[in-house]
């Protein structure tokens, strides 16, 4: 199976180790990881040994710019349980409000839903990212319910939207 997809101006393709500087840019900015379960990534080391350890049933993408090569952000769409999966992403600032994250989900979203034939979507997202939040509702997720997710280390706690979403 492929993991390769193209849209109007990316490609979303597996990270690889010649990506580190690329995502450093992101997974290393504090403003960026402001609601992300993960750490900041302290240097390009950590993102490096972050890619080699990519479980590839968690179907990461990283997501390059068509017109120069230059890897702007991730994302995967991985799998909660066999009929349901669940879609995240992260994005260079430099390219937020672009509507970047927006086609890059969508187009994992479908390519689950046409590669793997998953009808079943879920998200969530701190409730203070509304950037987040407005991605998801592009996308055609809906409400399901409001909660709470932590970082991994347990560090600090966010009230969470969760969203779901059925396709046909």
């Amino acid at each position: 199976m492929e993991k390769r997809i193209e849209t109007e101006r990316l490609i979303l393709r597996p990270l690889t180790e010649n990506d580190v500087n690329d995502v450093f840019e992101w997974a290393g900015d504090p403003i960026v990881n402001k609601y992300m379960p993960y750490p900041v990534h302290k240097s390009p080391v950590t993102v490096q040994e972050w890619i080699r350890t990519i479980n590839p049933e968690n179907n990461e993408f990283g997501f390059v710019l068509k017109e120069n090569g230059k890897v702007i952000g991730s994302g995967n769409i991985r799998p909660e349980s066999e009929t349901q999966y669940t879609v995240g992403y992260n994005i260079n600032r430099a390219y937020w409000g672009k509507g970047y994250a927006t086609e890059a989900a969508s187009a994992m979203i479908r390519w689950a839903h046409d590669t793997l034939g998953i009808q079943e979507f879920t998200a969530q997202h701190a409730t203070a990212n509304t950037a987040s939040g407005n991605v998801l509702r592009k996308c055609g997720f809906q409400i399901d319910h409001y909660g709470q997710y932590s970082r991994y280390d347990g560090s600090e706690t966010f009230d969470a939207t969760f969203l779901k979403m059925h396709i046909d």
